[in-house]
């Protein structure tokens, strides 16, 4: 594996030989990554670890979104070479600070979800059913197993195979509302499905065309 900062290259084992003080890719500096699988990775250096060799980076959101970034974690032990595009020598600015109560909040949610999956899994849901209740959930949080029914806001009750008319509880807004989730969420699966099927009958045209 080597490091090439700026024009002259340097054995990145060499590098690391003799370890001195500090970071040996300071936090700010931008650095590109070649991993071992041919992948190049590219971004602002945020931490690294000596002793693990992981490189912790911070790079343009996959989604596309200018207000977010992805944040890597990389294993030197599987990457070919390290490029230092631009060493940022002056102390970098403080860290941010974190709401950490958010951070808790966020982390108690993704537990409770985590859970909810592995009850309906060890219940014995189906897959259109766990895949409805994710639907539900992303609009009405109040939404919980109970066996293998959906029980949204504690007044209506979804029930296998969980289709709109399985849907029960008393007559009101909130009925209607789940009955509109439920409908929609199958009309989009159902819309999924033909397109699926679509491009399936174009492939092995296109193939038959081919061969």
């Amino acid at each position: 594996m080597r490091l090439r900062k700026a024009r002259a290259p340097v054995s990145l084992a060499e590098k690391m030989a003799a370890p001195g003080p500090g970071e040996y890719f300071s936090v700010g500096s931008h650095v590109s990554c070649l991993t071992c699988l041919g992948q190049r990775l590219q971004g602002e250096v945020v931490a690294f670890d000596y002793p693990s060799k992981m490189l912790t980076l911070k790079c343009p959101s996959s989604s596309g979104k200018p207000n977010l970034s992805d944040v890597i974690l990389v294993n030197l032990a599987y990457v070919s070479n390290v490029d230092v595009i631009n060493d940022r020598t002056e102390t970098p600015p403080p860290l941010a600070s974190l709401n950490i109560s958010k951070l808790a909040n966020r982390a108690r949610t993704e537990k409770e979800d985590k859970l909810s999956q592995a009850y309906a899994i060890s219940a014995g849901v189906s897959v259109e059913g766990q895949q409805l209740f994710q639907t539900i959930h992303k609009t009405i949080k109040d939404c919980k197993w109970q066996e293998k029914n959906i029980i949204v806001m504690d007044d209506v009750v979804i029930s296998p195979p969980y289709q709109v008319e399985n849907c029960k509880g008393k007559e009101g807004s909130a009925l209607s509302h789940v009955r509109k989730i439920v409908e929609k969420h199958f009309r989009d699966v159902e819309s999924q499905k033909s397109m699926q099927r679509t491009q399936a009958q174009q492939t092995q045209k296109d193939s038959s065309l081919s061969s």
